[in-house]
């Protein structure tokens, strides 16, 4: 198995004893410091679902009809994107039962292939993908909230970014407080959310049972026949069903991993599939295509023509929606940070853990500001463009490790074993997935790889450089700085896993 070396994975730790951070857990008992088994099966099904479903379906569920053409066409490719997601989300089942790591595709990475990839993918995420991420998700939320205080104008800039910034620091100190609080704030918004689309589902069912047919009448006409248009289409469908493999960034929290995580995976990923395909009906039932493609937020046009003096819900609905789907984005992202620190690739107290409430305090705290890092960037929402191509081609090699895995550790224990079939076709879709944003959105797309190879030289001047050979200024820094971290948060190291470490 290729995995980062023992002297590679602490070499960019802070000093102490063997160059990291020095340890206070003497005084605290070593089964205590790891994080608690508290995700169940409902909180996983929670998880992912609430991920998954974002703002995207209530705003901007309009492009795969742009490429389409047709609501015919539009609804085979959300069920095409709807079943190739069940595909990537069952593989990632297996992934997560066989290696029981937090950090879903940089822990399979790092097993699969070493140290340098699953560093490249960590870097990735820190840069770029989750701070511009939870940054719009964040602006999303406030720009719907403040909609109602400013009904005639553009709410000022200030107070849009104030309140998204205060919906960072809440969820991060939710989650700080407590990994229950975490969770039963996403199993509630992820009800709320559930519930405002069951409603709209309820609406255009009615309508079309009463005879509102007529904008599916030759539902297939204006369907596009060029390649390019339908791959852009199923690209669109497929990115909205993204979020499948939010549980597995918190594999090592869940109770009973084996059982619970590739159940939660069966739970929601049907779920999220009819939801998103019984809206899309609705919305096609109530709304010409020309409204549609004109509308800024498809769901507020859809209340506006049949909720009547309600219409205000689905603004609220849409707020909810982002809420839920930022508090799984911090949780997620913070173990992803967390298990990096405590592989070597990121500073030592990264990888603490509050003394009580066994929260990775540091690792929120940092996520947390580099999201707010982000809200200070005005065209934040160009940032985005930039993470496509290295989004689906990590999720691809973190499946292309399933299959090496295979090869090289045919006897290896695997409580869940699919057929090849799976990730084999995966694999090819996730070379589409990347292929499609280098034809569509190239200047972007290079801007991204870009991105991604800076981690190089960081890699090789910070975790492959051995420790004694940086400036012993920046080596003593860097631990007086965990130390004071290590204070603050009272926080101490947590365990490393000792059969993974024997391995």
């Amino acid at each position: 198995m290729a995995s980062s070396s023992p002297a590679h994975s602490q070499d960019c730790a802070p000093e102490g004893p063997n160059g990291g951070l020095p340890s206070v857990k003497s005084g605290v008992s070593d089964e205590s410091m790891k994080l608690k088994k508290e995700i169940s099966l409902l909180n996983g099904v929670c998880l992912i679902v609430g991920n998954m479903i974002g703002s995207g379906i209530f705003v901007s569920p309009k492009g795969v009809l742009i490429y389409s053409g047709s609501y015919g066409l539009s609804l085979i490719v959300w069920t095409v994107g709807g079943i190739f997601s069940v595909f990537g989300a069952l593989c990632y089942a297996e992934l997560g039962t066989t290696i029981t790591k937090s950090g879903a595709s940089y822990a399979y990475i790092l097993e699969a292939f070493g140290g340098f990839m699953a560093f490249i993918r960590l870097w990735t995420s820190l840069l770029i993908i989750e701070p511009t991420s939870q940054a719009v998700i964040a602006i999303t939320f406030s720009n719907y909230m403040v909609q109602p205080i400013f009904p005639t104008c553009i709410a000022p800039y200030l107070a849009n970014r104030l309140l998204a910034a205060a919906c960072i620091c809440l969820l991060t100190f939710v989650n700080c407080a407590y990994v229950k609080w975490g969770t039963r704030v996403q199993d509630f918004f992820t009800y709320a959310k559930v519930i405002a689309l069951i409603a709209v589902i309820i609406t255009g069912l009615v309508k079309l049972g009463g005879g509102y047919t007529q904008n599916f009448e030759g539902v297939f006409e204006g369907s596009s026949t060029d390649p390019g248009d339908i791959a852009l289409a199923l690209y669109s469908a497929l990115f909205s069903y993204s979020g499948w493999d939010t549980l597995n960034f918190v594999t090592e929290e869940i109770k009973s991993p084996e059982r619970n995580l590739p159940l939660a995976i069966a739970i929601s990923m049907p779920i999220v599939t009819v939801i998103y395909i019984l809206t899309n009906v609705a919305y096609y039932t109530v709304l010409p295509i020309p409204a549609i493609l004109d509308s800024d937020a498809v769901a507020v046009t859809f209340a506006d023509q049949v909720f009547g003096v309600m219409n205000w819900t689905i603004p609220l609905a849409v707020a909810l929606s982002c809420f839920g789907g930022l508090n799984a984005s911090i949780l997620a992202a913070s173990r992803l940070f967390f298990v990096g620190s405590r592989e070597g690739h990121l500073p030592d107290y990264l990888c603490m853990i509050h003394v009580t409430r066994y929260t990775p305090i540091p690792a929120l705290l940092f996520n947390g500001a580099m999201a707010l890092v982000y809200l200070c960037v005005e065209d934040i929402f160009k940032l985005i463009n930039y993470y496509s191509f290295s989004y689906w081609f990590f999720v691809g090699l973190s499946i292309l490790g399933q299959l090496y895995l295979r090869w090289k550790q045919p006897d290896r224990e695997r409580p869940l074993k699919l057929s090849l079939f799976f990730p084999i076709i995966f694999c090819f879709l996730t070379v589409f997935l990347v292929v499609v944003p280098l034809y569509s959105d190239t200047v972007n797309s290079l801007i991204g790889i870009g991105i991604a190879l800076s981690g190089v030289p960081v890699y090789f001047l910070c975790c492959y450089t051995p420790a004694h050979k940086r400036p012993m200024w920046i080596r003593k820094f860097i631990a007086k700085f965990g130390l004071l971290i290590q204070k603050v948060c009272y926080s101490v190291l947590t365990e490393m896993d000792t059969n993974d470490k024997a391995k």
